[in-house]
């Protein structure tokens, strides 16, 4: 039996590929990107709604989709995430109205569909409400305050009638051969949906698999002469041909290193994706838009370029007769910003457990693995930490 389902922000279908192939049925696609909307299209016979979902109605959306309201069980999607990236200054929910996210929460209001996925970035998690309408006037104590975004959309979808769960998940952990780490938020009418315990384990400890490896993935491409990829920089090959696979910018002599990194050397951090040689013997880092900048290079472990897009496509788990459309430069785009298929089946898998009373009683409370490499990012701990830092404001009159 198939489930419907709606995909907002689709992208080049990396969740919804992974919803799908836990059994659910994708019915239409809302994705604005000109590129990722041909994708969809040259692939499957999904009706898109090529459009910003700011001017997209419920209508509009069950119209294409060709099913009421009821007949949907689950909506997912992963707005586009600037606004909480850990890599760039956090805006939170600057722009309230025009903010995705609220168009998201805007569609689940109006659709109540039983269930839902949100992804996101890490930053959801810290990410603060600094802007609050006058609709929303309830919240105007939580101002500022570290991990309001994420308590203030769980408030709503709990006025909703939902049961939210959420966590930072490690996509290695769920067999993919990436180590990303990405927000995954689970809603239901009814009860809590317990998050999915890992699969996989960097040591294959407490009954799981170990990671899987970049070789596993992209081991079989080595002999392919047409690859599509955007060449290194003169200055990168330069030092790229001194390194050797798992190598980066550190394991340069010292005055080399210097010379290559220019005025990052003295820079605070770990620089650890500068000049960077990814190693056969472990899941890539997280896939980035563009494998060539030199803050996130993405440099094949044997070979003198970056990864392919072909590659690209291997990590993310897109099967191989996927095509991409745009030029070499959009579909990296596509591929990096995507949700790696097998994190989507990993949630998508979770619903459909739950819709057939399948899921483990102790699914989390057995689980001996972390879900991320970072303490405090479950629902629980969140909710937890917030609490006790608005009580604190609160008697401190912050």
């Amino acid at each position: 039996m198939k489930y419907n389902a709606i995909s907002l922000f689709s992208g080049a279908m990396g969740l919804d590929l992974g919803v799908e192939a836990a059994g659910f049925d994708v019915r239409v696609c809302v994705e604005m990107n000109k590129w990722a909307a041909q994708t969809i299209r040259k692939n499957t016979d999904i009706p898109v709604i090529e459009k910003d979902i700011n001017e997209v109605s419920t209508t509009e959306i069950l119209k294409a989709a060709g099913l009421t309201r009821r007949q949907i069980t689950l909506v997912v999607g992963g707005p586009p995430c600037q606004a909480f990236s850990t890599a760039g200054k956090q805006r939170g929910l600057a722009d309230f109205r025009g903010n995705v996210i609220i168009q998201y929460l805007r569609v689940i209001s109006e659709i109540r569909p039983k269930y839902f996925i949100l992804e996101n970035v890490r930053g959801i998690l810290s990410a603060r409400l600094n802007e609050v309408p006058d609709e929303y006037s309830e919240y105007e104590g939580i101002r500022n305050i570290k991990g309001s975004v994420i308590y203030f959309l769980t408030e709503e979808f709990k006025k909703l009638g939902y049961s939210i769960s959420y966590a930072l998940l490690n996509a290695a952990n769920y067999g993919v051969p990436e180590k990303r780490e990405r927000v995954i938020i689970l809603g239901h009418i009814g009860d809590r949906v317990p998050i999915p315990r890992p699969t996989h384990s960097e040591h294959g400890l407490h009954g799981t698999h170990k990671w899987v490896t970049l070789r596993d993935a992209i081991g079989d491409l080595n002999q392919r002469v047409d690859m599509r990829f955007v060449p290194l920089r003169p200055r990168s090959v330069e030092y790229m041909k001194m390194l050797k696979a798992g190598e980066n910018w550190t394991d340069l002599p010292p005055e080399i290193a210097e010379k290559a990194m220019g005025k990052a050397y003295h820079l605070s951090g770990g620089k650890t994706g500068f000049l960077r040689r990814l190693s056969f013997d472990e899941p890539s880092p997280t896939l980035v838009t563009s494998p060539t900048m030199p803050a996130t290079l993405l440099c094949h472990p044997t070979e003198l370029r970056p990864l392919s897009v072909e590659e690209y496509a291997r990590i993310q788990q897109f099967p191989d007769t996927w095509v991409f459309e745009g030029a070499v430069e959009e579909i990296y785009k596509q591929i990096g910003n995507a949700v790696p298929v097998g994190l989507g089946y990993a949630a998508g898998m979770q619903i459909m457990k739950h819709i057939k009373g399948t899921i483990a009683e102790d699914e989390e409370s057995g689980n001996l693995i972390g879900y991320s490499r970072y303490k405090n990012t479950t629902d629980y701990e969140c909710s937890r930490l917030f609490e006790k830092q608005r009580m604190y404001n609160e008697k401190h009159k912050l």
